[in-house]
């Protein structure tokens, strides 16, 4: 498994890198036999430490923690306790979705745009209606099952997700809705 430990200007120490490799090695191997790698990123927001970890599985999926605190190793430890609370509860789920995907899920290229935010209700009127692009990137768009995207969202902890339906060959939304439903938009 390949490991990418990083800090955003902090110096990330031997120490606390081979804490890391063997913390999250430990609960990866639990929950899922093949990880193929592990991003951690160190940063400091204030007077606390912030951890987060994205972790892609073989199944293709994205599982993903964030967790701050006082030290940087708490921070790390509280991340790798949610991640490992994540798996846990997924990890039928997540041998069932391998042992039925007999390939990785499939990526599709597209463009990803941020768009500037009206600056409030009493700004002037825009002299034009094309939205000012702040930035454009390029993204991955998995093709999945509603079911499996509905898991990864959850196992990302993202509020949306933009798929292409395996079954219906179109691409799909899923989202969390406000009464903590899962809305699934299908075109």
């Amino acid at each position: 498994m390949r490991y990418q430990i990083s800090g955003k200007q902090i110096d990330i120490g031997d120490a606390l890198q081979t804490h890391v490799q063997d913390e999250l090695g430990a609960v990866l191997q639990k929950y899922s036999q093949r990880p193929t790698d592990a991003t951690v990123v160190f940063s400091k927001s204030g007077h606390e430490f912030v951890c987060e970890v994205n972790v892609h599985l073989s199944s293709g999926l994205t599982a993903a923690a964030k967790a701050h605190a006082h030290e940087i190793y708490a921070a790390f430890d509280g991340c790798a306790e949610k991640m490992d609370k994540q798996l846990r509860r997924y990890k039928r789920r997540l041998k069932d979705h391998h042992k039925d995907r007999t390939e990785p899920v499939e990526l599709f290229g597209a463009s990803s745009y941020i768009l500037a935010s009206d600056e409030g209700a009493d700004s002037p009127e825009p002299e034009s209606l094309q939205p000012i692009i702040v930035a454009e990137m390029e993204t991955q768009i998995p093709s999945l099952t509603v079911g499996e995207a509905v898991m990864q969202m959850e196992l990302a902890g993202a509020p949306v997700l933009v798929f292409r339906n395996e079954k219906k060959d179109g691409v799909n939304v899923v989202y969390r809705r406000d009464d903590g439903n899962i809305g699934w938009i299908d075109p």
